[in-house]
C-alpha cells in the first residue's frame, strides 16, 4: 500500500490508499479471469463507470456511472459528463486531450486518463438513448 502524508491542525499524520486491486472482467466470454492492480484496474474501471447508467442501480452511489439520457444535448455535454463521471473516483486525477466525433446517433470520444498510477488513453462510443 501506499502512503500518504498529511496535516491536521498541525499534527503530522499519515493515510494509508486503499489498494485497486479487483477481478479482471472478461466481458467476452462473461466471467472473472484473474486479478488486476494499478493502471489496469483503472482503465477497467473507466469503461464500468461510462457503461452504467448514473442513478441507475441501487448498489452504487449517485457518484458512480455516467448519466446516460443525453438526447440532443450529447455534442454539448460529453466532455463535461465524461470527465464528471470518472473524477469521481480518487484514482482519477484528470481527463484531457478530449476528441469526440458525432455521426448521426452515434457518438466516439477519446480522451487521456492521469490516475495516480500514470495515464492511459481511452476510446468510447456509443449512441444516445
Amino acid at each position: 500500500m501506499m502512503k500518504v502524508e498529511g496535516a491536521s491542525l498541525g499534527a503530522a499524520v499519515e493515510e494509508e490508499l486503499q489498494t485497486s486491486r479487483t477481478y479482471r472482467l472478461d466481458l467476452d466470454n462473461g466471467r472473472i479471469a484473474g486479478m488486476i492492480d494499478s493502471l489496469d484496474a483503472v482503465e477497467q474501471a473507466v469503461y464500468k463507470i461510462l457503461d452504467t447508467d448514473r442513478f441507475a442501480h441501487f448498489i452504487y452511489s449517485d457518484n458512480y456511472g455516467m448519466e446516460k439520457q443525453l438526447g440532443q444535448r450529447i455534442v454539448h455535454d460529453l466532455e463535461r459528463l465524461v470527465t464528471e463521471a470518472l473524477l469521481a473516483d480518487d484514482r482519477i486525477t484528470g481527463v484531457e486531450q478530449f476528441r469526440m466525433e458525432a455521426s448521426g446517433d452515434e457518438a466516439r470520444v477519446s480522451f487521456r486518463v492521469r490516475s495516480v498510477f500514470g495515464s492511459l488513453s481511452v476510446s468510447y462510443g456509443r449512441k444516445p438513448e
